[in-house]
């Protein structure tokens, strides 16, 4: 389970000191604890696809951040964030390439028999369900506008 690996790597960066990562994993364990604490009522228990729904709204966090302190003039605390972003995203799967997004989303709108823009809604919910959170839903989104606006 990916949690159980989270503990391990923040159990192994505590004996090698490594402070930066004790911090953003300590962080993130304390989200994941958040996460078992709002599941209790349905006692639903924490899978890894809530593991890395936390850990995806924790590099959005990140990233936000970063183009704050960089707009206003903090490259060091940007460069922090940074820091911490590369130490969340080693734990998401690895991110589709625009190509590999396109073939899918051409083959969704084939098997879907979307005509255009107006299928959009179709299009973006295939194509999130089989990239499972391997790419930004904006990007997606922007890509699946471009192919079926061009098929007019």
């Amino acid at each position: 389970m990916l949690k159980n690996k989270i503990e391990k790597d923040y159990h192994l960066s505590q004996r090698k000191d490594e402070r930066e990562k004790i911090g953003v994993l300590r962080m993130l364990l304390a989200s994941l604890h958040n996460k078992e604490i709002e599941f209790r009522p349905s006692n639903k228990k924490l899978e890894d696809k809530d593991v890395l729904d936390v850990i995806r709204a924790e590099v959005k966090k990140r990233k936000e951040a970063i183009f704050l302190f960089k707009k206003g003039g903090r490259e060091d605390l940007a460069k922090k964030e940074e820091q911490a972003l590369e130490i969340l995203q080693s734990y998401l799967p690895k991110e589709l390439k625009d190509e590999e997004i396109k073939e899918i989303i051409k083959s969704k709108i084939s098997e879907l028999n979307a005509q255009g823009l107006s299928d959009f809604g179709k299009v973006m919910g295939a194509v999130m369900k089989e990239i499972s959170g391997r790419a930004e839903g904006e990007k997606v989104a922007k890509i699946v506008k471009e192919i079926l606006g061009a098929d007019k």
